[in-house]
């Protein structure tokens, strides 16, 4: 069955990306699930789109709403269990939640997981550095595409670390990025930034919706959730700027503006949920923009994403007049745990 289906490829990627907790929580949902008759269960096994990771996340949204009511207060014993790391009663405990608290589960997962993934910020950080090499004259507005509540908006007031230390000079933000690095890491660069944009369709406000955005971080991965409340310290002094819209509309009319300094358009695990149609659009503005770009006006293009390989695939094309040209950057995992940095011209 496709919900079957769907907990179980989502609880292969949670052991794949260090919670075996979670893991552990898909695993006892599909047991509980199967055999629920209650408002819950049928809900689940009649989902009417599609629950597959990557699509509406099923799994995501219901291990979202027990997060929700562990971190509420609202589910002690559940709480404690997930404090244990699971538990030899671990079913009994999420069944019990279950059924204490159907409405409100029930209303948690009508709405698309969100979690604004901050580590992988870390990933951004080395691209604009890797490009400000490349112009190290230009000045570039961002423009982020599915930016959430606008965490990764703010990666330029963000520290990342190499296997030294944290740089440059020492600095160290509320926000401190450590991934583990394979190959060498970009040497500091300072990329000159504008004005910062992004567009999501159904964007959070850091202030409002913080609870939601930790809830769908997985209980046991406590250094996720230090960042994201570190980064909600950050965007409270510096509040990002995000609109609502589909991204190949806002894209289209963003790049049809004039501009005073060049664009960096980007996106980090985001592309899988625009419809084939968004992409399309997304692709043609970019090709259209980058035509029309010259060096005092150059249009770069980063994309972190799943392609079918281990982690997500980190690509920049960049437009400066003439012909345009593209790197692929390596890979990194998707919470930006590490970072494969293999820079090279294709």
């Amino acid at each position: 069955m496709a919900w079957q289906e769907a907990f179980a490829h989502q609880t292969r990627a949670c052991r794949e990306l260090g919670s075996g907790l979670t893991a552990r929580i898909c695993e006892a949902l599909t047991r509980i699930i199967a055999a629920d008759q209650g408002p819950v269960g049928r809900r689940v096994k009649s989902w009417p789109g599609d629950p597959a990771v990557g699509a509406d996340s099923l799994p995501l949204r219901l291990c979202g709403a027990l997060h929700a009511l562990v971190l509420s207060g609202r589910a002690p014993e559940l709480a404690r269990a997930y404090a244990m790391g699971g538990g030899m009663q671990l079913d009994r405990d999420i069944h019990q939640v279950i059924q204490s608290n159907d409405r409100y589960i029930l209303d948690w997962i009508e709405l698309a997981p969100q979690t604004n993934e901050v580590g992988r910020s870390a990933v951004l950080i080395a691209a604009v550095r890797f490009l400000a090499r490349l112009l190290p004259e230009a000045r570039f507005d961002l423009l982020e595409l599915g930016a959430s509540a606008g965490l990764n908006l703010n990666f330029r007031l963000y520290s990342l670390a190499d296997e030294q230390g944290f740089f440059p000079d020492g600095a160290v933000s509320q926000v401190r990025l450590m991934p583990r690095w394979r190959g060498t890491p970009p040497p500091a660069a300072t990329l000159p930034v504008g004005e910062a944009r992004g567009v999501d369709l159904n964007p959070l406000d850091p202030a409002a919706d913080g609870f939601r955005l930790m809830a769908y971080v997985w209980p046991d991965q406590q250094d996720r959730l230090a960042r994201l409340r570190a980064a909600f310290a950050v965007a409270a002094a510096h509040p990002p700027c995000v609109e609502r819209g589909d991204a190949g509309d806002w894209l289209e009319s963003r790049l049809a503006e004039a501009g005073a300094h060049g664009r960096l358009v980007y996106h980090t695990v985001a592309a899988q949920y625009f419809p084939q149609a968004t992409r399309d659009r997304i692709e043609a503005a970019l090709r259209q923009a980058g035509a029309r770009a010259d060096a005092a006006h150059p249009l770069a293009h980063f994309a972190m994403e799943n392609d079918g390989g281990e982690g997500a695939g980190l690509h920049l094309r960049l437009w400066a007049g003439g012909a345009m040209r593209a790197w692929d950057l390596g890979r990194a995992d998707f919470h930006a745990r590490w970072i494969d940095w293999q820079p090279r011209e294709v």
